[in-house]
């Protein structure tokens, strides 16, 4: 429009500035457009003229990265004991979700379900000298993540915890994780009552063995095949997993009848995964991170490989800085909580779940799941909302994992720590809640955004490693 026709029609407005700046336009019917934008994070201005300068070495990078998560293929193929499949692995040696932490820089769950491990272990017979060992320094600890391994919430992974084998067949890379427990009062929300144990013993002494005959006889199992088929089901696969739980149990359950030599283990062991909606969300975590971690080492890439919870911190890892943790302090999410708790009772955000979300799934999948933004008292245009944001941080689109209410559009996939930077907008998560006190449990689930400070200074150490 020129300058001399400007005034000469109605007035129409774009707002790029606050929304409270409409009302008055509102009062006086006047044509108008809200535009949702912001400035991007707080970082050095030298910093964004570097990556603008390296931007299409980067831009090749990511294509190459995102090539990688898109061509990965996870299998189920078979089952061990923790200490006979991943690397590392000791009898004093305790793996953690998130990042690295101290025991003394611990939150109450994660504690407990370290008290509980270690009674299950048989290293201590009481909580009393669990605790005790537990802060003696005679028990080292490690992110799961650095043993090619991923823990729901507290994420506690010991010695002769059994767990699945994901192999992504199209790099060959190998993952593990726990079976798991259900909800409630679990080892993963820092219980450790008798009856928790006893579970976990039970869980090692039946359910894996029956589950590790049947996945022999099987061979594999198409992981990816099962998590498109469950987002078309009406799951997310983080917080909902009743579609991926069910098509897992058509599978496995023929082959526990044809394999079971006692017909009341293999009883209890289907009852067991039917009656827990969540079982399949302990294949989900390992098939992401098997699709993500093919992608490490990637140099100049900077699509996001990890995001992972302690309940203290939270930390990311950049395919083309993989080694380094970058940390900010864990927030609190906004929860639906169960009778007689309340947010003051909740936890910071913990778990290694949220390697759902970096691989495009979870809360960047939620428009497939849209009953899951009921725990805040969302809708589902919500829900849309919230995945279609996430396309703005990400690099490329999933070819396998597709979401039905938007025309069976791809999920938005690789975290691109530039986009999350510039746009100043942080992945979106949904996930459980812990009781901030060990011994509880859970006590709710909800949704919440990441802290944006891991993300600035991966933004800051990552532009360090781009040539001038």
């Amino acid at each position: 429009m020129s300058i001399d026709n400007l005034f000469s029609g109605s007035i129409q407005v774009v707002n790029l500035g606050l929304s409270s700046f409409l009302d008055a336009l509102k009062e006086s019917n006047t044509p108008h457009v809200q535009v949702d934008w912001k400035p991007g994070l707080d970082v050095d201005p030298s910093l964004i003229s570097k990556f603008d300068k390296n931007r299409d070495i980067v831009d090749k990078a990511n294509k190459e990265a995102t090539d990688i998560i898109a061509s990965g293929s996870p299998f189920l193929t078979g089952m061990a004991q923790a200490f006979e499949v991943i690397p590392g692995m000791h009898k004093k040696l305790i793996l953690h979700a998130g990042p690295p932490i101290t025991w003394d820089r611990m939150c109450g769950p994660m504690k407990g379900a370290i008290i509980g491990a270690l009674i299950y272990e048989n290293l201590a017979s009481n909580p009393e000298e669990a605790e005790k060992l537990a802060s003696s320094g005679e028990i080292e600890y490690s992110p799961c993540h650095e043993h090619n391994s991923v823990g729901p919430m507290a994420g506690i992974i010991s010695y002769s915890m059994p767990v699945f084998i994901v192999k992504n067949k199209t790099f060959g890379n190998e993952t593990y994780c726990t079976q798991n427990e259900g909800l409630g009062k679990v080892l993963r929300y820092g219980a450790f009552s008798e009856e928790v144990v006893n579970r976990l013993r039970w869980m090692e002494t039946t359910l894996y063995p029956t589950l590790k005959k049947a996945v022999e006889f099987l061979g594999e199992i198409d992981l990816k095949a099962l998590i498109s088929q469950a987002l078309h089901m009406g799951d997310e696969v983080h917080n909902r997993n009743r579609a991926g739980t069910s098509l897992f149990y058509r599978v496995i359950a023929p082959a526990i009848v044809r394999t079971s030599e006692n017909r009341e283990d293999a009883a209890k062991a289907l009852e067991f995964i039917h009656g827990n909606d969540h079982f399949f969300l302990n294949l989900s975590m390992p098939a992401s991170k098997a699709i993500l971690d093919a992608a490490r080492g990637i140099k100049n890439s900077s699509i996001v490989v990890v995001m992972a919870r302690n309940g203290t911190d939270f930390g990311i890892q950049i395919a083309g800085d993989s080694k380094k943790w970058y940390t900010g302090k864990a927030l609190v999410p906004d929860a639906l909580f169960f009778p007689g708790f309340t947010k003051n009772d909740a936890n910071p955000d913990i778990g290694d779940s949220a390697i759902t979300e970096t691989a495009g799934l979870g809360g960047f999948a939620i428009a497939a799941s849209p009953a899951i933004v009921q725990f805040v008292g969302g809708n589902a245009s919500d829900a849309l909302n919230y995945t279609m944001e996430m396309y703005e941080i990400t690099a490329s689109e999933s070819r396998y994992f597709q979401i039905p209410s938007l025309n069976f559009r791809g999920t938005p996939t690789a975290i691109d720590i530039r986009k999350v930077v510039e746009k100043n907008i942080t992945p979106f998560i949904d996930t459980g809640v812990a009781h901030k006190e060990p011994g509880v449990g859970q006590v709710g689930a909800g949704v919440l955004r990441a802290p944006s400070e891991p993300f600035q200074k991966g933004y800051v150490g990552f532009a360090s490693l781009l040539d001038e």
